[in-house]
């Protein structure tokens, strides 16, 4: 971020926002964000009125947040109708990110997952639908897939669960994961329809630490009105002042991370965000056009989605060329993960690069050209042809005092450098990375 930022940050390090009565400013510039993120994904907010929301640790706390909220009104629709409110689900799809599992199980909702399938990296709105019962509290839809980048049909899914709520009076509604496309789209992609326009999208959270700009540590989630976050979820305490309510899981956190989104909003403006992930896309587009002029990879992330280019070995490539290909470019100092996809697809072995805002044409450039000798050297060890690396310690003698002649030099021990597996297939489960 900006040195003048870094230096807020400095100067909010020691104030706790969790104390609203002591620090009113942070409580303000929380609200101000709120409201500008509410109205980016077109809530219904009227002029004068305040948006419903609150800044979190990162998103994690902001789905555990969205997540109760859904629970919550499902209980009390079920319990209304007399009916039994023990055995919560949500649906989604196998690419959700791991903070969908640990609500599932820190907060005992069975989670229903849309399995992916060859081709189709995302959740099928289709299935998903054909998945809600009426123990469904919510579906979740991701606007950015972690594995891929690629955002979810959040219209489609609304317009088919309308209909699927017509017929059964279930009203199950959708919550959208918007961690890392929710600061994208609306910069690049005005007219998706994926956010509070579609009538049946209830919250929505989105990473202030991604492609908000900010350093980690803040996320938001966003609620479409005041009657899609029960009362009863949030407290009210007078022990620090007057009447606060919180409805965070943490208390007490640092005020730093929301006033440097405060300062990113006022800094660049809509325009300037536009212009800098309008920049990313470019830097994406030249590493995908790159990597396929090797002729080695299937490129399989999208061109309209998150700055994220994931790519997979061709038929043909040996079985291990992406775990491989991940630990050789280590010592170009390039860290790229390497994963298999979720059940059902774990024959894929995939690698993925993130664009951030510091990633320009000449680093893109950079790492094309030793992706390319990392294939050459891989090729080469393949071929049993690879020159053996070795490593040499000298020790240096000084040199006569006034004498004009050079230090003298001795080699006082080789040793071959054995390459590092550091990337490795997990036996079982799910492989989940961090976008």
């Amino acid at each position: 971020m900006e040195p003048e930022c870094d230096r807020l940050i400095l100067e909010g390090i020691n104030k706790n926002y969790a104390d609203m009565d002591e620090y009113p400013v942070t409580t303000e510039l929380q609200n101000r964000c709120v409201n500008i993120i509410a109205r980016l994904f077109n809530a219904p907010v009227g002029a004068g009125e305040k948006a419903v929301g609150v800044g979190t640790v990162g998103s994690s706390e902001a789905i555990m947040l969205a997540g109760l909220a859904f629970k919550r009104r499902w209980q009390h629709r079920r319990r209304a109708a007399g009916k039994p409110c023990d055995r919560p689900n949500i649906v989604t799809g196998a690419n959700v990110q791991v903070c969908w599992e640990k609500f599932a199980r820190y907060f005992e909702v069975e989670l229903k997952e849309v399995k992916l399938r060859e081709g189709r990296y995302v959740m099928d709105p289709d299935e998903a639908v054909a998945m809600v019962d009426e123990n469904t509290i919510c579906v979740a839809a991701i606007l950015g897939s972690t594995l891929t980048g690629e955002f979810e049909d959040v219209k489609r899914l609304n317009d088919l669960l309308a209909a699927r709520n017509r017929r059964t009076g279930w009203g199950t509604p959708i919550h959208v994961d918007a961690a890392s496309g929710g600061f994208i789209a609306p910069f690049l992609y005005p007219e998706l329809e994926w956010d509070f326009r579609l009538p049946l999208v209830k919250s929505i959270n989105v990473s202030g630490h991604k492609y908000g700009l900010v350093y980690a540590g803040v996320g938001w989630v966003i609620w479409r009105s005041k009657e899609d976050l029960p009362e009863d979820l949030i407290f009210h305490i007078n022990y620090l002042g007057a009447d606060q309510p919180t409805f965070t899981l943490n208390f007490s956190k640092g005020s730093s991370q929301i006033i440097a989104q405060y300062y990113q909003f006022l800094r660049l403006g809509f325009e300037g965000y536009r212009n800098v992930m309008e920049n990313c896309m470019e830097s994406a587009r030249i590493l995908r056009e790159g990597l396929e002029r090797t002729g080695r990879f299937t490129i399989i992330s999208k061109e309209r989605a998150v700055p994220l280019v994931a790519f997979t070995p061709k038929g043909g490539e040996d079985a291990s060329l992406a775990f491989r290909l991940s630990s050789e470019l280590r010592r170009f100092g390039w860290i790229v993960p390497a994963y298999t996809m979720p059940a059902d697809l774990e024959h894929m072995e995939v690698l993925r690069v993130v664009v951030r805002e510091d990633f320009g044409r000449p680093l893109a450039e950079r790492f094309l050209a030793h992706v390319r000798m990392a294939l050459d050297e891989l090729d080469d060890e393949a071929r049993g042809g690879r020159v053996p690396r070795v490593r040499v310690t000298i020790e240096l003698g000084p040199a006569a005092r006034g004498s004009g002649e050079e230090a003298s030099a001795r080699v006082v021990k080789r040793e071959p450098v054995v390459a590092v597996q550091r990337s490795v297939s997990l036996a079982g489960g799910k492989t989940k990375g961090v976008c």
